[in-house]
Order: structure tokens, then C-alpha cells, then sequence
């Protein structure tokens, strides 16, 4: 109707007034059409039909104050809610198992029939001894549910969901929920994320207008850095479930622990393009040891889920696109350990409606379909109980079996030196249940003595026999060498520890204790008429001590060389790296108070040096023990920069150092004085620096700046000259593969051969050289993300890491990659002018639990002077 007034000649008034109206009047359809999509619905219109509810039950909407879908629950809103409902319903109680960084309550509800309350104890207690001591549970033995939402906080549809998951279990007066709860127990984790739900919602809900932006381009889906897929210090949640850097992870994997439900869910969300994934995954891309009976129920589960979609003619698919080898991620960690894990990928509305090749997809369309999984969750396992609790006495069956064929009967892990790595992985398997044992006497193991105190044993003959092998697994070939995340999670490669396996007869033999804790090395108080003071660099938490004594502006020395000096216990060997604090330099009143408390804060012995003469070595007075200057770090951020990687920078600085960090985006740095700082970090990412400020950041490098930067990152080094270094191109990696009788299906897996997705290579490095104080050995794992490759001409006092000749250890790379990265550079420290420039090939904080070379960093930052 609008094309013949729009066509015509006429220019009346009358006409064209028409065409306005019935401009108008399309508009405002249009935009009512968007508006009436994108609306959210009370609780009960996202329900099943005819369902029956308890109106003493407070509904979502009554108590957040709007319907779910309208607006992002904010963390507040969603506590209170549960909160209500857990006062209101005699099904649901609930428990704060921890707090997120910004102190936000982790909650968990258990939900069940009122009259299995005073059961839980002891259905609890036969369900761990099933678990543990493969007991055959009985018939009527109920399943554990633990349904998880949103883990990646810009993700939000699950968490939305969980307001109406908890509702429909608490209300629903129907034979489907009423059955569900009678026989089984629900553990409902409304957030796994509540740092990052918070921050994406405020994002969200401050662009919202009351006529909706369905463009992409729109700000509202295009989130500002750091966006709210991540937690307080911008690190991924869903990585975390190994190594439990974060209290987000330690809460839940406690309760999971203390549970061990039979399922685990994992809601989450993918691209606005995208419809929706559930597992199973690509079937040739499992953990080589989560057993197929995982995959048959994972199936038998999957045709419920089939069954609920083809009902709404919901867009779905399967056994694509995302694996599950990686145990540190939500959908995975479970099948390590006899659970059922599933992972829910919903197509993102990154907002409140976005448009997609699908049509607009609306916020409250998301939370649907989350809120339908979940419902579908409930259906299959009901509906494959018996085979699900069979499953687990199957589970340990099995494992006991793989155990007891095992060439090895144990693993050792040792570290001399320092006990605070050893203990952070002590404190690891405690935490996952995984049996261990502390020597009380040397082991001799492979013509090698691992000394008493300082050695961990773990059983392969134990319940979580397939968790260890996956924690020390070194293996380098695989099925389909395609990866969506790590290929090798090995723990004591990570806290660069020593490990070996060991023999039936070599355990035997073993003199064993159970531990709560390794020993810690004595703290003695120093004298207050000592010459000096020293601390040895290889405790991990020495950083920590020295940033305490910078803070209180004590003098220390690095020794640059190795001295071995009187102490109150007599002569001392000291290595390179060692910080003095002389007493013959002006220092705060009241030093040896100072100086024992910190002493003791940190764990790290400080001895008490009698004289400034020496028995060999370098003397307390020489020009080589060089001044600490202590650090004024700005780290660059902002769009373009991985947040990952920077969050990892200031999480480490941060709560192992002590030290404060000026984040300063990348956008702004031309508007600050450099001169306020002594060093300047770059992580990886994308830059785009002015020559102008590029001159800036050289010439303040030349007056005695200290530039260090990381990963992708040195592209930027290389291009400004600030490192004599030549970095590999993608076009340089694609070269080395051929193409030659490729077809266009197998294109995928030939991009797979090109990347290194998380393996461990092995670099030789010169610990004489400031940048390696405080490592012991000349060589040093690394933890390796890129495909990117590095060399230099320059000298080894230049480039004092670079890779073995074998390098590959653990995880995999093509051959032709790790032949190329053979010998390439892996760190470099460049002097320019009273400067110097450091750079590292990988990431030395990555997931904030690769231990063994976090120290890199500190090294970078306390030893600069010494590089010179």
C-alpha cells in the first residue's frame, strides 16, 4: 500500500501528508513488533503449560521487580530472590559457600522433597562411600544433581534461567517435579560467575532504551574492555577448575567434592549466529580417559534434549565444535571422576535483542531455551536412573582395573628448595580427593635420591586414579590432534617441580606418612648487631619479601655473583640473585623488627650475616651487589589488549607480590608522564602506537627504563626496533605445511596442525643471567599458546633462553612446529642506553598457575639493574 503514494507525481500537500502517516505508522510497528519480541514474561509463562503452583511461593518478578527478560538480573537481585524462596519453600535451603573477590556470596540451594531432609545426611554419606569404595547402591538410592549457570559472566541467559529453574522447583505442584524431588536431590549454582554476571549487567542495562537496538553495532552488544566474561582480575572461570586459583573455583570444587553428583551442568553461550549446542561433542576429541559409559548416557541424556527442541522446532546441533578433553573446564572436570558433565551452548542475544541470521534473537528467547535444557536435564536423567546409578560402580570397577595394569604404582614430586610450590601442590590434590603421602625417609628412585620431607607420593591405586594420570600425563600423540583448549594441564610442569614414576617394588619399599601440609622452612630470628642480612631468590615468595622491604624503604643489594658468607649458623653458600640488607646504609629505625616480621609473613629464612669479609665470593661491599630500585610499574591496558593476559600480570603482581599496578589503557598513554614509572609492561595484544610516543617510550627507555613485554606483544618490540628481533608471520607458519592434494573437507584439521594449543616445551636457560635468579637448573619448562616464533642473532648475554633441540615435552605440536621452534628464541633482555628491553616468547603467568615461571616476571622487575 505504501509504494503507489510514494510513486506518484503528485506533490500535494494531502499526499504527501500520506506518506508520512503511513511512514509513521510502519515505524511505529516496526518498533512495536521489536518491542512485544524482546519483552519478558512473568515466571509462569516460561513454565510448562497447565502447571499447577504453589501460590505461597514467591514468583521472580514480585520480588526482583520486573519480569525475567525485561532487564540483566543483577548478582543483588538474584541473591535476594533466592534468598526469599529458600525462607518460603520448605524444598529449598540454601548456604553461602564463599565469596568472590569483590565479596560477592557464592550461593548453593539444595532442593528436595521436605520429608528427605533429616535422609540428606546419610543418602550423602552411602553415595560418597559408593563413590569412593565402589558400593553397589540400592534402587531407591537418589541421584545428585548439580545444575551450574553462567560461568562466563557476559553469558547471562543461564543465570536468568536459574531464577526460574529454583521457582518451578519450589512451586510446581505437578507429578513431574513432585517424583523428581521425592527420589533425588537438586544443588542449584545460580552464578558460578557473580564478579562478571555483575559487571556485564550494569553494561547491558545502562544501554537499554525503551525502543530496543537490535543492530550488532549497537554499543549495547559491542562491550567495553574488560568485558564481563571474566572474574574480578579478567581471568576465565572455566579454566579454573583444576588448579582453583580463584575462590569462585575452591568454593565450588569443595562442594563438589562433598557431593560427587551423578550430573553437573554447564550453561553458557556462544555467537549471536549461532543456535544452540548441547553434548555430545566431536567424539574423537574426549580425555582418553573418561570411559565410553560417559558417552553412552551423555547420549541417552542428548535424545531428551532432541526430544524438547523438535517440540518448539528449536535450531540445535551436536557433536561439533567443542571437545571434552581439557579437566579443567566445567563440562569435563565431572567425567574425570564417575560424574555425567554436560555443556549447553545458547546463541547470545549479548544484550536485550540483537539481530542474527536466524531472525532477532530476543534475551528472553535465550533464557527459554536455557530453562528448557535444564527441565530436559531432569526428564532424560529420570528417565536412565537405573543406568546412571549403575554407572558409577561401573566407574570404579573400571578404574580399579586400569589401576592394577598400570606399569607404575605411584608418582613422586619433589622440590628442594622450595616448599611453597611443593605445598601449593600438595594443597591441589587435597583438594580433588587425591590420595598422597609424604616420605619420611630418601627414596631412591631410577638411580636418583628424592629426599625425606621434600617429597610428595601419589597412588595410582585409588578412586581417582584417571584424575592423576591426567595431572602427570606427558603425552605428546593423539587421536585428532584438534584441541578447543590445552592439550596437556601436567601439575608439576606447571610449579616446576621434579617428578618420576615409581615401581611396585620402589613404593613398597617407601617409607610413607600421611601430611596435612609440607614442612616449612624454619624461621629464625636475625640478630640486631648482624653485618647484613640475606635472603636466598629460589623461594617463591621472596618477591613478596623484597616488594614488603622496598615498601618500607630498606636498602637491599642484589649479589650479582655467588658469595658464601658467616652467619649466625655458620658458614653459608649464597647464590646469584641473593638480596643483602647491609647494615652499613642509612635504614629504618627499628630494622630487625621489621625485618623478622616480614621474615615470618612471607616463609622466606632470613639469616644473619657476622662480617663483610667473605670465604669465597663476591664481598657484602662490592660494586656487585647492585642497588634495588624499587618498582614503579605501569602496565598497559585497554581495547586491543588481552585482557586474559593482562589480568594474569596484575593477579600475580597483586596477590603473590604485593605490589600495586598503574593500569593505564593504551589510549591514553600519550597523556602520561613516563618518567613517574621505572618500568612499563606490555602483554599481548594489539597496539597502535603513534612514532611520536614510540619515541617517547625509547627515549625513556635510553634515560634507564626497564620495557618488558610478552607473547604477541614483542610484534610492537620488533617493529620499533626496541628488540633485535625477527618474529614469524602466520603466512610463515602456513608455509611449512602443505596443501599439495588438501581437499576442501579436510581443511579444518590442516588449520588444527598449525597451532600450538597449550603444550609444554622446554627451554634451555643461563641462570647466571639476572633474568633466571632463582632457578637451579639450566633448564626451564615453559608453557607455550602461539604458533609464534622468534629469532635473533644477538649474543646469549642477550638472548639467555632459548629452546632445546627437543623441546616438545608434554601436549601437541607438529612435528615440523616443534623442529621449527627447536633452538628459537624463547627470552631476551636487551640493554638500550641506562635501559633495558626484556621480552618473553609466552605468557609466564598463564591461568595464573604456572608457578614455575611466574618469577620470570618478578625478575624482570626487581633485577633490572642487574642486566646491565
Amino acid at each position: 500500500m505504501l509504494s503507489a503514494p510514494i510513486t506518484t507525481k503528485s506533490n500535494s500537500p494531502r499526499s504527501c501528508f500520506t506518506i508520512i502517516c503511513h511512514l509513521l505508522l510502519g515505524l511505529f510497528a516496526l518498533c512495536a513488533s521489536s518491542v512485544a519480541l524482546a519483552q519478558g514474561k512473568t515466571a509462569a509463562q516460561y513454565l510448562p503449560a497447565d502447571v499447577k503452583l504453589d501460590p505461597a511461593i514467591p514468583t521472580p518478578e514480585s520480588v526482583i521487580g520486573f519480569k525475567v527478560g525485561d532487564w540483566h538480573i543483577r548478582h543483588d537481585l538474584l541473591v535476594n530472590y533466592m534468598r526469599r524462596l529458600a525462607d518460603a519453600s520448605d524444598r529449598v535451603s540454601l548456604e553461602v559457600t564463599g565469596y568472590t573477590h569483590e565479596q560477592r556470596p557464592l550461593l548453593l540451594l539444595t532442593i528436595t522433597a521436605p520429608e528427605n531432609r533429616s535422609k540428606l545426611p546419610d543418602w550423602q554419606a552411602a553415595h560418597i562411600a559408593q563413590v569412593q569404595q565402589g558400593k553397589k547402591p540400592g534402587s531407591d538410592a537418589p541421584l545428585f544433581f548439580y545444575m551450574g549457570y553462567s560461568v562466563h559472566g557476559n553469558e547471562p541467559s543461564g543465570a536468568n534461567a536459574s531464577l526460574l529453574v529454583a521457582y518451578y522447583l519450589a512451586a510446581s505442584q505437578d507429578e513431574r517435579v513432585t517424583r523428581l524431588l521425592k527420589e533425588n536431590v537438586v544443588l542449584l549454582d545460580p552464578s558460578y560467575n557473580p564478579d562478571g554476571l555483575s559487571r556485564f549487567a550494569q553494561w547491558a542495562n545502562m544501554h537499554k532504551g525503551q525502543v530496543l537496538s537490535s543492530d550488532p553495532a549497537d554499543r549495547e552488544h559491542t562491550e567495553g574492555w574488560p568485558n564481563g566474561r571474566t572474574n574480578h582480575y579478567w581471568f576465565d572461570l572455566n579454566r579454573d577448575w583444576l588448579m582453583m586459583v580463584h575462590p569462585e573455583s575452591r568454593a565450588r570444587i569443595t562442594r563438589f567434592q562433598q557431593w560427587r553428583p551423578h550430573i553437573l551442568t554447564d550453561f553458557h553461550e556462544m555467537g549471536t549466529d549461532s543456535s544452540y549446542f548441547f553434548q555430545p561433542g566431536v567424539p574423537s576429541r574426549k580425555n582418553p580417559f573418561t570411559p565410553e559409559g560417559n558417552v553412552r548416557l551423555t547420549n541417552a541424556l542428548a535424545e531428551y534434549y532432541v526430544k524438547a527442541f523438535d517440540q518448539q522446532k528449536q535450531l540445535y546441533f551436536s557433536q561439533e565444535g567443542f571437545d571434552d578433553f581439557y579437566y579443567g573446564k566445567g563440562s569435563s572436570y565431572p567425567d574425570a571422576q564417575g560424574s555425567i558433565g554436560v555443556l549447553f551452548e545458547q546463541a547470545s542475544s549479548r544484550g536485550h535483542l540483537q539481530d542474527s541470521i536466524n531472525g532477532p534473537l530476543a534475551f528472553a528467547k535465550t533464557i527459554q531455551n536455557q530453562f528448557t535444557m535444564s527441565v530436559a536435564v531432569f526428564d532424560g536423567a529420570m528417565a536412565n536412573k537405573a543406568a546412571i546409578l549403575d554407572y558409577q560402580q561401573n566407574f570404579y570397577k573400571e578404574t580399579e582395573e586400569l589401576a592394577s595394569q598400570d606399569d607404575h604404582a605411584a608418582y613422586l614430586l619433589h622440590e628442594p628448595l622450595d616448599a611453597w610450590r611443593l605445598e601449593q601442590a600438595r594443597w591441589v590434590l587435597a583438594q580433588h580427593n587425591i590420595a598422597y603421602q609424604v616420605a619420611t625417609q630418601d627414596l631412591e628412585v631410577n638411580d636418583t635420591t628424592y629426599a625425606a620431607g621434600q617429597t610428595l607420593v601419589v597412588p595410582l591405586a585409588q578412586p581417582q586414579y584417571r584424575l592423576v594420570k591426567a595431572l602427570f600425563s606427558t603425552q605428546q600423540k593423539f587421536v585428532d590432534n584438534t584441541f578447543y583448549d590445552v592439550s596437556n594441564f601436567n601439575l608439576p610442569l606447571a610449579f616446576d617441580l621434579d617428578f618420576a614414576p615409581m615401581s611396585s617394588r620402589e613404593l613398597r619399599r617407601a617409607k610413607l606418612a600421611s601430611a596435612t601440609a609440607v614442612a616449612k622452612p624454619t624461621i629464625t630470628a636475625v640478630q640486631q648487631n648482624a653485618y647484613a642480612y640475606a635472603f636466598e631468590w629460589h623461594h617463591y615468595k621472596a618477591p613478596a619479601l623484597l616488594q614488603r622491604l622496598s615498601a618500607a624503604n630498606v636498602q637491599t643489594r642484589i649479589a650479582t655473583k655467588a658469595f658464601t658468607a658467616k652467619t649466625a649458623s655458620g658458614d653459608k653458600a649464597f647464590a646469584a640473585g641473593t638480596i643483602v640488607i647491609p647494615q652499613g646504609v642509612p635504614q629504618p629505625s627499628q630494622l630487625t623488627v621489621l625485618l623478622n616480621q616480614a621474615a615470618q609473613d612471607s616463609g622466606v629464612p632470613l639469616l644473619s650475616i657476622t662480617s663483610g669479609f667473605t670465604q669465597q665470593g663476591i664481598d657484602i661491599g662490592s660494586r656487585s651487589m647492585v642497588p634495588v630500585t624499587a618498582p614503579k610499574v605501569l602496565l598497559v591496558g585497554g581495547e586491543g589488549v588481552s585482557q586474559y593476559e593482562a589480568g594474569e600480570v596484575w593477579h600475580y603482581l597483586d596477590t603473590q607480590v604485593g605490589m600495586p599496578v598503574t593500569l593505564v589503557e593504551q589510549q591514553r598513554l600519550a597523556r602520561i608522564d613516563l618518567n613517574n614509572y621505572t618500568h612499563i609492561l606490555f602483554v599481548g595484544g594489539r597496539y597502535d602506537l603513534s612514532g611520536k610516543l614510540a619515541d617517547t617510550i625509547s627515549d625513556w627507555v635510553r634515560a634507564g627504563g626497564t620495557l618488558v613485554g610478552q607473547t604477541s606483544a614483542l610484534r610492537l618490540f620488533s617493529q620499533y626496533k626496541w628488540l633485535d628481533v625477527k618474529l614469524t608471520s602466520r603466512e610463515d607458519v602456513a608455509e611449512l605445511f602443505s596443501e599439495k592434494s588438501l581437499t576442501f573437507g579436510e581443511r579444518a584439521a590442516h588449520n588444527a596442525q598449525q597451532l600450538v594449543a597449550g603444550a609444554v616445551y622446554q627451554a634451555n636457560i643461563d641462570i647466571s643471567h639476572p633474568l633466571y635468579y632463582g632457578f637451579d637448573k639450566s633448564t626451564l619448562n615453559l608453557f607455550k599458546t602461539s604458533n609464534m616464533m622468534a629469532s635473533s642473532s644477538a649474543s646469549p648475554l642477550v638472548v639467555p633462553g632459548r629452546y632445546s633441540e627437543s623441546p616438545l615435552v608434554a601436549g601437541f605440536s607438529a612435528d615440523v612446529l616443534a623442529e621449527e621452534i627447536a633452538g628459537s628464541v624463547a627470552t631476551m633482555a636487551q640493554p638500550m642506553g641506562k635501559g633495558r628491553v626484556i621480552g618473553f616468547i609466552d605468557d609466564p603467568q598463564f591461568r595464573g598457575f604456572w608457578y614455575g615461571t611466574n618469577k620470570l616476571m618478578s625478575n624482570a622487575l626487581f633485577m633490572a639493574n642487574a642486566i646491565n
